[in-house]
Parts: C-alpha cells; structure tokens; sequence
C-alpha cells in the first residue's frame, strides 16, 4: 500500500470511512513505526519509498509508481470542480471524506482534491488520478469516469488512510456490469434496494435489473392497469426515488417486465387471455398470444413503464413460454398454430407466433429510445421470422429444449450479456441443480467468455459480449430474509466486479481479496 501514517487521531463518518483529524506536523516516526507526514509541505530533503499501487476492488488497472508522502483528507481541505456537471461526484465524495465542498474554481490549494472532464482514455468510464504535490486531480472523459475515480479515492482513504503517490490510469474492460433481482417473487424494500445502489456503486457496478412481475405478483404501481398490482408492491414515487440514485451512481435501471411466459400475476385479472390447451386447460403463466387483446395489455405496460424507467436498457424476458415447451406445439395448441398459419402463410409456426411476439414487443419499446435484451431461450431455432437484428442475448443456460451453444448466437453477429447460471445465479432454496455461487469459485474459475457451463467461448468472439450480470431469483422467496441475501452475495458482487473490471488472472489470491474486501467494507 502507500505509504501511511500512523494514526494521530481519526473521525468516523458516516459513510465508514476514517479520515485524518490531525497530524503531528514534525515529520517524525509515529507510534506505529512509520513516519507521520506534516501538514506543511515535505522537505525537499526528505527521502520516501517508491510508492505501491491502491489496493481497491476492482482492481486498478494500471498504476505508475512516484515517490512522495501521498495524500490523505484533512478537515478543512476542499474537493473542487473544473465542470458544473461534476456537482454530484464532488459533493459526494467530499461528504464521505469529510471535506468542504467549494464547487467551481481555477485556483488551487495543496490538499484539494480537484475533479475534471476531458482525461482518461476516451471510453467515458475511464479516468487518470493523478497523487502529487500534496493534492489529488482525478480527471475522466466523462462525468461516469470521474465518478468511478472517487470511488478508487474513497477505498484508498478507507482502507489504508492515504491515497499512494503516483499516477492511475484505470477503465473497465466490459461495458456492462450489472446486478439483477427478483423482486417479483420475493418483496425487496426501497431502503433495501437502495443500500444495494450504494454497494454497488462504490463497486463500479453500472446496471440494476429489476425483475417486477412473474406468476407470484406484479410489484409496482400501475395506472393504465391497476387491476393486476400485488398489495405488496413499490409506489411510482418509489421507483423515482430507486431510479433517481441510481442515476447519482451511474448505474442504469434495466426494468424486466417478461413475456409471453411467466405473466400469472396479470394474468390473474385477466382469466380470458390465459393459455389453454386443446382439452381446454390452462396453462400456468403464459398468455394466449393469438389473441389481440394480450397484445394490447401488455403494450399498455410497455408504454407506462418506459417512461417510470428513464435509463436507456430495457428486458423483454422473453423465455420458458410453456406452448414451445410441448413436444408438438401445434398440436398441443391449435390455435396458436391457425394464427401462425393466418399470419405467415401454410408453413407458419408456434415459433414463428412467438418471434413476432418478441418482435413487436421490441418495437413498442423500441419507440421510448432503449437498447433491448431477451433470454437466450427466447430466440427460436429454423423460424422463416427473424429476432430484431437489435436484440441483444441475456444468456443465462443451456438447458433449456433445443439449447443453442452461445457461439449460435455470437456467429450472427449478435451482442451477448453473460448471465451464466452455473456462476451467477443465486435462486433463493437452490432449487433443482442450483447452489448458492461461491464468490471464490467466480474469482477463480469464471469469466465473462464462459458464457455455459464451465467452457470459454472462443477469443474471437470476445467484443461481442458485453459483460455480465450476477443474478437474485427467489424461487423459494422465504428461504432467506433479505439481510441474509445481501449477506450471502456480497463476495459474489466484488468477486463478478473484479472480472467483469479485468477479465484476467487476478494478481491476489482468494485469501487476499477476501482480506481486502473485509479492510475496504
């Protein structure tokens, strides 16, 4: 780490972190062996160690060493800003450090930490933070870069009190990092999901996937159908809030509002869209996709819930509609077969319904300006209907009927986000085959090219995946409280993160990051 000083006297905040309340000012040793830094300038006389790169999670990418004593947060000393864009990131990291926020200046003062657009490599999440000279300048090439800077800042303070001197030159290897729960089958508070927000951010974590209906409920408010809201629900002026954080943190919220499966809790309210089969039986949470009517209701979704959700992600679900889980669609539901063949001639399929299906949902939301993703078991095998071009694949399994390899998907072409449910799913009940992922087995064993099972897609394939998201579902939702959730994936994040942030051999070892993770909080 760099090079510390002992500690003379520490204020709590309440973010955690301990900042400097005095020093000694002599430059003499501390009580702990290493030497105190003055508050004055040091002399030029005075020698210190090459300094060593911050230890963080994720790790820093890149690090150019400098001798000097680094800086730490004083009382009294100013985060500043070159940009009123940066307002946010500055009042932010000057409340967890403990400084004053003096906004918009050109001067400068030793001890400032000063933020400013226009560094790092280009990619707008990347950044350069520069430790000399008594001050810290964290520059990006846009506001997302500057606030991860102040992330790397913050964990450098708390986990050894002084940023090392030097210089960091950082970015993310994937653009997409994200986090998705169910918060369909099992209820999340809004204080919840927004200590979620907070770890996340400081985790360089920039998406939230929030899972809000399923067969078990429907969890936010709705005014064009209010009919189909679980009393345990999230209001719009909730979500507002939830999203508003989350843009603080440069995280997107990617609402999943899926179909044509897994619809019970609407279709609940609307018993005459449900699915039934041949003899009339009703299929448990797909709705009949023949029928216009199930178009419009979920449209009417679509539009209200594109405009609560102002990022520019959306997920159209898309997977397990049980009609294609028969062994004879057309068969098992005849009149999912006569509208195939109405509407695509004598060779239409169940299959070919079910892309339209996924297609025309697209476009409605593809009208609010968002970038669309479905299940990987959402895209259908020989359908004369294409999937939209722009549809990216959330791979989560293979096991699904008929499963496609990722490298099917990727040799189209197509962009992919990697949701292996062999490393990232957590399913409350481990249910089936499924066991709580470890963060350990991620950090050694998974990265974002293995997309199934244990086994890396080809390199060549590499810039089509996009990153990866780890992922809560609560089958069983009472298996565990929601403490013992966050609880439970809170190494899986860090570790998800790390590789999601360098995909290579990490330079700790397990042991280490876990020390590490345990000193940052």
């Amino acid at each position: 780490m760099a090079v510390a000083a002992a500690v003379v006297g520490t204020v709590a905040l309440g973010t955690g972190v301990g900042v400097w309340a005095s020093s000694s000012g002599d430059g003499q040793q501390g009580s702990s062996g290493q030497a105190t830094v003055a508050e004055t300038s040091p002399s030029p006389t005075r020698s210190y160690p090459m300094s060593q790169a911050p230890r963080t999670i994720p790790a820093v990418r890149s690090h150019t060493p400098a001798r000097g004593p680094g800086w730490r947060p004083q009382h009294g000393e100013r985060v500043v800003i070159s940009d009123p864009g940066l307002a946010d990131e500055g009042k932010l990291i000057a409340g967890e450090l403990g400084m004053s926020y003096a906004g918009q200046t050109n001067d400068t003062r030793s001890g400032d930490v000063r933020l400013s657009l226009g560094g790092g490599s280009g990619n707008q999440e990347s950044y350069t933070m520069t430790v000399h000279g008594g001050r810290v300048d964290i520059s990006g090439a846009g506001q997302a870069g500057v606030f991860y800077g102040t992330r790397t800042l913050k964990q450098e303070v708390h986990g050894g009190g002084t940023a090392p001197e030097g210089v960091v030159r950082d970015e993310p290897a994937k653009p997409v990092r994200g986090f998705m729960l169910d918060m369909a089958r099992k209820p999340y508070t809004e204080s919840w999901i927004e200590d979620r927000i907070r770890e996340l951010g400081d985790l360089k974590f920039n998406e939230l996937g929030l899972h809000f209906s399923d067969d078990q409920a429907f969890r936010i408010e709705s005014s064009s159908h209010p009919e189909i809201v679980s009393a345990d629900h999230l209001t719009k002026a909730q979500v507002r809030r939830i999203v508003d954080l989350a843009d603080s943190r440069h995280i997107t919220v990617v609402p999943e509002l899926d179909s044509p499966g897994h619809l019970g809790a609407v279709l609940a309210a609307h018993p005459e869209l449900q699915l039934r089969n041949g003899n009339g039986v009703a299929t448990k949470g797909a709705i009949d996709i023949s029928k216009p009517a199930s178009a419009k209701l979920i449209d009417d979704l679509l539009n209200e819930f594109a405009d609560l959700f102002t990022g520019n992600q959306w997920h159209l679900g898309g997977d397990e509609y049980t009609a294609l889980m028969a062994s004879n669609p057309a068969t098992a539901y005849p009149q999912l077969a006569a509208a195939a063949r109405q509407k695509f001639g004598a060779n239409g399929t169940v299959s070919d319904l079910a892309t339209s299906w996924l297609n025309d949902r697209a476009a409605t939301v593809r009208a609010h300006g968002k970038t669309l993703r479905a299940w990987n078991d959402g895209f259908y095998r020989g359908t004369s209907v294409q999937p939209a071009g722009d549809l990216q694949v959330a791979y989560w399994t293979g096991k699904e009927i008929g499963a496609r390899p990722p490298e099917d998907y990727l040799g189209t072409g197509r962009k992919l986000i990697n949701y292996n449910d062999e490393f990232l799913y957590y399913v409350l009940g481990q249910p089936q085959t499924f066991v709580y992922p470890t963060g350990r087995r991620i950090y050694e064993q998974w990265t974002p090219r293995v997309v199934r099972g244990t086994t890396a897609v080809p390199e060549r394939y590499d810039s089509q995946i996009l990153g990866g998201t780890f992922a809560v579902w609560g089958d069983f939702p009472n298996a565990q409280t929601q403490d013992q959730v966050a609880a439970g994936i809170r190494m899986p994040l860090r570790a998800t993160v790390q590789k999601l942030w360098d995909p290579r051999t990490p330079t700790l070892s397990w042991a280490d990051f876990t020390a590490l993770a345990n000193r940052l909080g």
